[in-house]
């Protein structure tokens, strides 16, 4: 932990990139107000998070908690339909469409606008009032909102295909810079390596980056796509077993020290 400390705090000294990718369970854990610290600080300077993410920081910014039993109701059908969070989400999407701007920037603008209860609390709303990207990146069929008749599935699909053109972008800044991706098992690994081959195709430099995952048990894919891949031209990688609720924290703190 204290290597990917100081790699992060080189990296934002020397003004190179730091970008976290999270999987929805870092919101419902409570760690939006250590990765929106992060943020204001300037130190994490791109957020990408995958669909259930929007879910879970919405819900948050309206009632300040998250998540349902599903195991309570799956049973009778009614698991994910909640109507609240399938409007408004339903109708951030549209409003991305209209302006021809990212499924992020949309939602957290969305929040702001509505002045949600506790909004200070949302990382796509942290990220739309700092100027951060915030990127969404969506599976079709793997969210709650896409049950709904709400949903415009090619107005979703055209804003995250926004943002991972965003997303490519920060990427192609990473060289001696560092990115983290906590909790996200499949997707944001997968959209990761696309990106990072993309940008290297097009002849960006990214070549000496610290990759790091972060999760509470060991998976293929963020091994493979985010710690040895990305790292076979230079720099190093880092995988960190343990809940987020504790190790995110203490890297946070880690970092502030040494930066103060």
């Amino acid at each position: 932990m204290n290597a990917i400390i100081s790699a992060i705090v080189k990296a934002y000294e020397n003004k190179k990139t730091i970008a976290a990718a999270m999987g929805a369970h870092v919101i419902k854990v409570g760690l939006n107000p250590v990765v929106i610290d992060l943020m204001e600080r300037g130190i994490i300077k791109a957020v990408a998070m995958n669909g259930a993410g929007i879910i879970h920081d919405f819900e948050l910014a309206m009632t300040g908690q998250t998540s349902e039993d599903v195991a309570a109701s799956i049973g009778d059908g009614s698991f994910g339909m909640a109507q609240e969070t399938c409007d408004f989400l339903g109708k951030a999407i549209l409003q991305a469409g209209r302006k021809n701007i990212g499924l992020g920037q949309a939602v957290g603008q969305a929040v702001i606008d509505a002045g949600l209860p506790v909004a200070e609390k949302s990382i796509l709303a942290a990220g739309a009032r700092l100027g951060i990207p915030v990127t969404v990146h969506i599976a079709i069929g793997t969210d709650i909102i896409h049950m709904h008749p709400e949903f415009n599935p090619q107005e979703a699909g055209g804003a995250s295909y926004r943002d991972f053109m965003t997303f490519a972008s920060v990427v192609a800044s990473l060289d001696q810079g560092v990115y983290l991706n906590i909790g996200s098992a499949v997707i944001l690994p997968e959209v990761f390596l696309k990106a990072l081959t993309l940008v290297r195709n097009l002849g960006h430099k990214v070549e000496k980056l610290t990759t790091v995952n972060m999760d509470f048990i060991r998976h293929y894919r963020p091994m493979t796509n985010v710690v040895h891949r990305p790292t076979l031209e230079g720099g190093k990688g880092y995988n960190l077993v343990g809940h987020h609720e504790i190790m995110l924290p203490l890297i946070a703190a880690g970092v502030i020290e040494q930066i103060e």
